[in-house]
């Protein structure tokens, strides 16, 4: 498949599980209670050490620090790549890298903390801090960033195959939905009988064009059934055959505006196949027409937004029993998540219904 959600979605799902801002707070209220605790023990341990309350205190400050300050080494690192450096594209050099970076941090970490004690509080020479300071915090920040990135790591690369999985059974039951749908004997029936009003008011040339566009449109299903995708001029194409089927049909009733740019890079673009036939079909399918009261269909390309943009009015009218499942915008969604980020923008006002579509490029 060559067109999937943005580098940057799986780089967000992939930072899931690493420290983020806003659990600042627990994280430091974690770190206080490690912080307690590694004084207590080290206060059994040394229980010959004659320590007053003012060493208790130095010695917390001591790990509030380090336990502080390497978690911050080493979450945020992290967290900053997942912005910029892409998992996606080549794991082991993103996960070599956080793992340099953090140890990098940890090591400033470690030289600050040792340097403000020694010489801020012991009042020794900054040339005292000697190799055996790094060597314990280093070792224990290696084992502990090294079980850290390869749990996010593997977490993460399980919850996006689980939601690739996902998004594939859905995207492949909204396609057969689809398709069973656009094939609705409604259309089939409707059109025929826009034929025989053709053949009985002796019009060949018109009869000969709608046969010609009925074609079209059935022969564009069963090609583009086995698409995930086809590009926006097919799809354009597809739908003036299918607006000439219905125009024949309703006549003065259904007037269509397009807005395009004259120089928009057209075939450039691709969409889910039969997505704009749905959109035309929904505003037909729902919306009373009428000769003195029309209903209008407006076609929008934004060249910089890349969106084509589908408005109707509204003309509510009372559709039969099974006339409508009321699944076809959400086939379409469904069908969008499978290959975008970009959601399929819906809204409606009293009397306007309005779907923005995202339009696709290959990467």
């Amino acid at each position: 498949m060559f067109l999937l959600m943005p580098t940057n979605q799986y780089s967000s799902i992939l930072g899931k599980y690493y420290p983020k801002q806003k659990h600042w707070l627990k994280m430091l209220g974690l770190m206080l209670v490690l912080s307690v605790s590694l004084t207590l023990l080290n206060l059994l341990i040394c229980r010959s050490c004659s320590q007053t309350r003012a060493d208790m205190l130095v010695t917390f400050g001591y790990n509030f620090c380090y336990t502080t300050g390497l978690w911050l080494a080493n979450g945020l690192p992290s967290e900053l790549l997942n912005r910029y450096v892409d998992w996606t594209q080549n794991p082991l050099r993103r996960f070599l890298t956080t793992v340099l970076v953090s140890l990098v941090a940890s090591l400033v970490v470690i030289f600050v903390v040792s340097a403000a004690f020694r010489v801020g509080y012991f009042h020794r020479p900054l040339w005292s801090i000697n190799w055996q300071s790094y060597a314990i915090p280093l070792g224990i920040t290696l084992i502990v960033s090294l079980f850290m990135h390869s749990r996010s790591f593997l977490l993460s690369w399980r919850e996006v195959s689980v939601r690739a999985q996902r998004l594939e059974k859905e995207n492949a039951q909204a396609q057969a939905d689809s398709l069973r749908r656009q094939l609705d004997p409604h259309f089939l029936f409707n059109s025929l009988n826009a034929l025989t009003s053709l053949v009985e008011e002796n019009d060949p040339a018109r009869a000969a064009r709608f046969i010609r566009q009925l074609s079209q449109v059935y022969r564009y299903v069963l090609e583009s059934q086995n698409q995930e995708v086809v590009t926006l001029p097919e799809e354009l194409q597809f739908g003036e055959a299918y607006l000439f089927l219905q125009r024949t049909r309703l006549g003065e009733g259904l007037q269509v505006e397009r807005h395009f740019p004259a120089a928009a890079p057209l075939d450039e673009w691709l969409v889910p196949p039969l997505a704009l036939q749905l959109l035309l079909e929904n505003a037909i399918k729902h919306n009373a027409t009428s000769q003195r009261n029309p209903l209008h269909i407006s076609l929008t390309l934004d060249e910089v937004d890349r969106t084509l943009t589908v408005r109707n009015s509204r003309h509510v009218r009372r559709l039969g029993a099974g006339e409508s499942g009321g699944v076809g915008l959400k086939n379409l969604q469904a069908r969008y998540a499978y290959l975008t980020a970009r959601p399929v923008l819906i809204e409606q006002s009293a009397t306007e219904f309005t779907v923005v579509l995202p339009l696709l490029e290959l990467r």
